[in-house]
């Protein structure tokens, strides 16, 4: 991805168009980072004399992960096997009867339903897979949970068609069938445990409104297979496209979020430096659904192109690491000390440098092991890579591997 943002006047587009655009993401968190650059943020300074030491420390991750940099896509399908376990093949042996666009459906209403239960599950939450005699915590945890759900088929109200999630089940979903699947309980807390409830009911809700997108009987998430084909060309589909029709087909789900002209933008949020309309979009767990996509489509024969034309994932994990390894630096201390919502200042101005520094950290990597953004492209950067080396020094810094700065989560976000 060229670096340089080439900006377009506001008013010669239609805002929300382009707030759903990675183009908008790179623009707005441009903004605030040189905002930051000029000195004028209360919360943040930038000290990109770090950003070497930083690429160095994710290349270290990265051979230590993937000896040959050969590196999978940053995706959900890479949770679904933690520990090791190779619980895909038995997926896979599962859908073997069905054909390939069926097994694609089947793919993209587990990767849909299992992202937007993706949100921080917090600390303290543990899921215990009984097969393995092993326990997952945090994403691997809320992953591995959502698998078994899903292939018990407790998403689908056709009991002869278990590997399905339908608008039917997610309306009737109640709270001790989630609970009793993810085991929370007083004793095992999840963060967001409502929240994502009611997310997967009002999912139920959103199926039934789009027809032309997710079809006309008992819709299902999975039928967006049906719909991105007809934005194929020549057996091709920018990774942009894949992003615009899930904007498209699930803003409607995200509760609480600002509105223009009506319609929900979603992971969007607003910042009295940005000019004129003041939002700042994000779209974090569009993007990473977009990436968790990417496989299943393929499979089809589908060439996806434009790969880091889609940013990097500005969630905790990703934001972390920069502020541990100090390319973003705090300014006062009481940032650290108690948690934020997500819609303020401090938050929006967080994920906007990760943005922007994960375009740069994943520059310098290329640079320092001389290859492309073909060869390595910013998906494989976040999965090789800085989501797992925010995680390793954060465990390093602090008990329980918490972030440096804490988010009031309502399970919808991260």
């Amino acid at each position: 991805m060229n670096q340089e943002i080439i900006s377009t006047p506001i008013t010669q587009r239609n805002l929300v168009a382009y707030l759903r655009s990675p183009i908008a993401i790179r623009e707005r968190c441009q903004e605030l980072f040189a905002m930051v650059l000029e000195g004028n943020s209360s919360y943040f300074t930038c000290n990109l004399d770090r950003l070497g030491k930083v690429a160095d420390y994710v290349i270290d991750v990265m051979h230590a992960e993937y000896p040959d940099l050969h590196i999978p896509f940053h995706s959900r399908w890479r949770h679904f096997e933690a520990g090791g376990i190779e619980r895909l093949k038995d997926f896979d042996r599962a859908l073997a009867h069905l054909k390939p666009t069926e097994k694609a459906v089947a793919k993209l209403d587990l990767a849909i339903l299992s992202i937007l239960l993706d949100a921080g599950a917090g600390s303290s939450w543990v899921y215990y897979e009984e097969s393995t005699g092993s326990s997952f915590k945090r994403s691997e945890g809320l992953a591995i949970a959502s698998l078994h759900m899903f292939c018990q088929g407790s998403f689908s109200s056709d009991r002869h068609q278990i590997y399905c999630v339908d608008a039917r089940k997610l309306q009737a979903l109640g709270e001790s069938e989630l609970a009793t699947g993810f085991q929370v309980s007083s004793e095992n807390y999840l963060v967001g445990f409502s929240g994502r409830l009611k997310l997967l009911q009002k999912l139920g809700r959103v199926l039934l409104s789009k027809p032309e997108m997710f079809g006309a009987t008992n819709p299902r998430p999975g039928n967006l297979v049906h719909y991105l084909s007809s934005k194929v060309k020549n057996n091709k589909l920018a990774a942009a496209s894949i992003l615009e029709a899930l904007l498209e087909g699930f803003s409607d789900i995200w509760p609480g979020r600002l509105q223009f002209d009506g319609v929900n933008l979603g992971d969007v949020w607003s910042h009295r430096s940005i000019e004129d309309d003041g939002f700042v979009p994000f779209h974090k767990l569009s993007q990473w659904l977009t990436y968790s996509l990417l496989e299943p489509l393929q499979e089809l024969g589908w060439e996806i192109t434009g790969l880091d034309d889609l940013t990097g994932l500005p969630e905790y994990r990703n934001g972390g690491l920069c502020i541990d390894l100090g390319l973003i630096e705090v300014k006062r201390p009481n940032v650290l000390r108690s948690p934020h919502p997500v819609s303020s200042e401090v938050i929006v101005e967080w994920r906007a440098l990760t943005v922007v520094m994960l375009d740069r950290i994943a520059a310098k990597i290329r640079e320092k092991l001389d290859m492309t953004s073909q060869e390595l492209p910013l998906v494989k950067i976040l999965q090789g890579g800085t989501w797992l080396a925010g995680r390793k020094i954060a465990s390093e810094l602090r008990t329980g591997g918490i972030p440096p700065i804490q988010i009031e989560s309502d399970g919808t976000v991260f």
